[in-house]
């Protein structure tokens, strides 16, 4: 009999890189397990990241909804802050359809969403107490309230110890999106 494991709430946070990158490492790896995953991305647009291009070119085993409009204030982002808002509303909403269809949930710059009072935590939290037990819920994005923290299985901070930022050099596609 093949044992069932129970579903876990996963952060990856913090001001360092790699925190969608570890998220998409994880979507391969439950994939390659027969897992269904889903990714939702909550501020980023089909336009900036390269999963986004790689899915578009390439039959990835999990779908990737870049549900954004970009980042918020940032970046030459044009938008009006309610149009913001109104993307990452259906963002939830598609995640908490998507919850009880998947094995694995990404839920990429949710963080940033949260902080950035695109949505509400209470919300959030509420999608975490509420998902069936033996899905995982993957949360990206900086700083990740404690209220998350403390209901989150394990928690992964990715610390910025040198970056090229600090040297004038520019986000690079590929590497950094």
């Amino acid at each position: 009999m093949k044992p069932t494991f129970p579903g876990l709430t996963i952060i990856y946070t913090g001001n360092g890189k790699g925190k969608t990158t570890a998220a998409l490492g994880l979507a391969l790896r439950a994939s390659a397990r027969g897992k269904k995953v889903a990714m939702i991305q909550f501020v980023k647009s089909d336009r900036e990241s390269g999963e986004q291009f790689l899915a578009k070119h390439v039959r990835l085993p999990f779908r990737i909804y870049s549900l954004g409009l970009g980042f918020v204030g940032i970046l030459n982002d044009r938008r009006q802050r309610h149009e913001h808002v109104r993307a990452a509303r259906a963002a939830l909403r598609r995640a908490k359809g998507l919850v009880r269809r998947c094995d694995v949930l990404i839920l990429d710059e949710i963080n940033g969403a949260i902080k950035g009072k695109l949505i509400r935590l209470a919300d959030v939290i509420s999608l975490i107490r509420t998902k069936p037990p033996a899905v995982t819920l993957v949360l990206t994005g900086r700083q990740a309230s404690p209220r998350l923290v403390a209901l989150a299985d394990l928690v992964t901070e990715m610390k910025e110890i040198k970056h090229p930022f600090q040297k004038g050099k520019f986000a690079q596609p590929g590497i950094d999106y």
